[in-house]
């Protein structure tokens, strides 16, 4: 038995984490204040629990994952799509921040990332942040 509501996680099926650990360019939709949708093609990682986007902190999907956490991100490979559901967290802080955007940084350069010490102050300046999203629904389609 979960010890609180909070320890109950949606499981993606194996077809669904291996899509998602296949790709990595997604729609990201958001809420606008005016409840508009908003989307934003990203670069994402999944790490097989969450996927994670690091995104500059005075853009529109970031103030409005902040304000409302819910999600969708679209998965596209021609006709065949993966649809996910899920809430943002906001990380704007390290040493959580630095961590996630070591491990995006690697994915997608294939290479170390630049120390901690270097890392933080490129971040700070670019006012670089991170999503992570949990999903918490997803759905396979084409």
């Amino acid at each position: 038995m979960p010890e609180s509501p909070h320890d109950l996680r949606f499981a993606l099926s194996e077809e669904q984490s291996a899509y998602l650990s296949d790709h990595t360019l997604a729609v990201l939709a958001t809420g606008r204040a005016d409840a508009s949708p908003q989307v934003s093609t990203v670069m994402y990682d999944y790490d097989g629990e969450n996927i994670l986007i690091s995104i500059k902190s005075y853009t529109a999907k970031w103030k409005n994952a902040l304000r409302q956490p819910r999600v969708a991100l679209c998965i596209n490979e021609g006709r065949k799509q993966m649809i996910v559901y899920g809430q943002a967290e906001c990380i704007d802080s390290d040493p959580e921040r630095v961590e996630l955007t070591r491990r995006v940084f690697e994915k997608f350069s294939g290479q170390p990332s630049p120390p901690a010490s270097d890392l933080i102050p490129m971040l700070d300046e670019q006012k670089r942040t991170v999503l992570r999203i949990r999903p918490e629904r997803a759905f396979m389609g084409g």
